[in-house]
């Protein structure tokens, strides 16, 4: 069975991203035939005289109009290698978040550089947002190789400027691959155009690139969502002592007479069943969503946590960590926010920002706020303890999200640690 690799792409606007995807699913035959025929359709009413496979990304009205991505869309496709979970962002700066959004998951991002523009402001924001989620690799596509002179010169030159940055910002895995999006080359395969290159192409390269660890070889955690009783338990003799927590298994993996420790409340107790649906399940790995039945009677509620007893998370209410800021307003300290860790939302107070990186010399510089897409180091204080580990650590563990308890809306992507 061919191995998943989720995969994000990041760039500046205009650098070709969609058109990039849109080849990718084209020629490894991963378009419907009414697909393609209504972006032919579409490309010929507007002149064209190719399909634009930019056209099979940009799904949303508003996109298609301007020419841009709005959204993050995924896309779905394989290989006899490999098959691929695909996030095309976007790529202006005021749709940061999705990219944060689209990259958090990623194993690998495509990051595309414009040949004739080199390495602008936001290819060093996706860059270092792709150091802080911590995304095992990076693959650089220098888009337009066929619109410069010298084209082995400039590629050689954004390479060298790329991996400067990316070394910088302690990525440690970074390729390069000269491509032409429009016209195919170094896409699926190798292009005779680029004779002085001799390394693979893009998709050549991404079916051989290893995934992130697995989330099921991480410590057990278990993020409670209900605790189910049935209806009438009372009265029904084969539902009388039936209790249960439902929820998903974060990491790790779960069996029959695991012992665990609830948090935050510190209590210990084992697994004695795992339940999916009405059938009983002996274990249960990272992404599954069951009902675990517990020996003891144990207090545990909608965003506790179950852990591995053999591994337990310490709760802590000073939260120290990096904030990707999406708000619209600055973030000052003082303010007070709401937390979300897994399926636990708490109160909070911003204790310190402790600077925010500077784009040009990837440097943190005294800052007393954040603005819209400003990457800082803040220190939280939230009214009750929480099980955040250091995202280094764990990606989902360290994840947090920061809410405008005014309306409700999520104004940052946090991830807990040092970077």
């Amino acid at each position: 069975m061919p191995t998943l690799l989720r995969l994000a792409t990041a760039g500046s606007v205009d650098d070709g991203k969609s058109t990039l995807v849109g080849r990718l699913l084209h020629d490894t035959k991963s378009v419907l035939a009414d697909q393609l025929a209504a972006v032919e359709r579409v490309s010929r009413d507007r002149g064209l005289t190719a399909a634009d496979l930019a056209l099979l990304t940009d799904g949303l009205r508003a996109e298609r109009e301007q020419g841009i991505t709005i959204d993050v869309a995924y896309r779905y496709f394989a290989t006899a290698e490999r098959s691929f979970i695909l996030a095309d962002c976007p790529g202006h700066v005021q749709y940061t978040r999705n990219t944060v959004t689209g990259s958090s998951t990623a194993d690998v991002v495509v990051l595309l550089v414009d040949a004739r523009k080199g390495v602008a402001e936001q290819t060093r924001r996706h860059l270092a947002v792709t150091a802080l989620l911590r995304v095992p690799h990076v693959v650089v596509a220098v888009n337009k190789i066929d619109l410069v002179d010298d084209a082995e010169a400039v590629f050689a030159q954004v390479s060298r400027d790329v991996r400067e940055v990316a070394g910088q910002l302690g990525i440690a895995d970074a390729h390069a691959v000269p491509v032409s999006a429009l016209l195919g080359d170094n896409i699926v395969e190798p292009s005779a155009n680029t004779p002085w290159y001799a390394g693979p192409s893009l998709l050549g390269l991404l079916e051989t690139l290893s995934p992130s660890a697995e989330a099921d070889e991480e410590p057990f955690r278990f993020t409670v969502q209900l605790a189910i009783r049935p209806q009438g338990a009372a009265r029904d003799p084969r539902h009388v002592d039936y209790r249960g927590y439902a929820g998903q298994v974060t990491s790790g993996v779960v069996a029959t007479g695991t012992p665990v420790v609830a948090l935050p409340s510190g209590q210990r107790t084992t697994v004695v069943g795992i339940d999916l649906g009405e059938a009983e399940l002996a274990e249960a790995a990272a992404g599954r969503s069951v009902t675990l039945r517990l020996a003891d009677e144990v207090d545990l509620s909608r965003g506790d946590t179950l852990v591995a007893a053999d591994d337990v998370p310490s709760l802590t209410q000073d939260l120290t960590g990096v904030l990707c800021w999406l708000g619209d307003t600055y973030l000052r300290p003082g303010a007070r926010v709401l937390v979300k860790h897994r399926s636990r939302t708490v109160p909070a107070i911003v204790r310190a920002i402790d600077g925010r990186l500077d784009l040009d010399t990837l440097r943190t510089e005294p800052s007393d706020r954040l603005s819209l897409n400003d990457i800082g180091k803040v220190v939280l204080r939230t009214a009750s303890p929480l099980p955040i580990e250091d995202y280094a650590r764990s990606r989902a563990g360290g994840a947090f999200l920061v809410i405008d308890p005014a309306d409700g809306n999520t104004v940052a992507a946090g991830m807990a640690g040092t970077p």
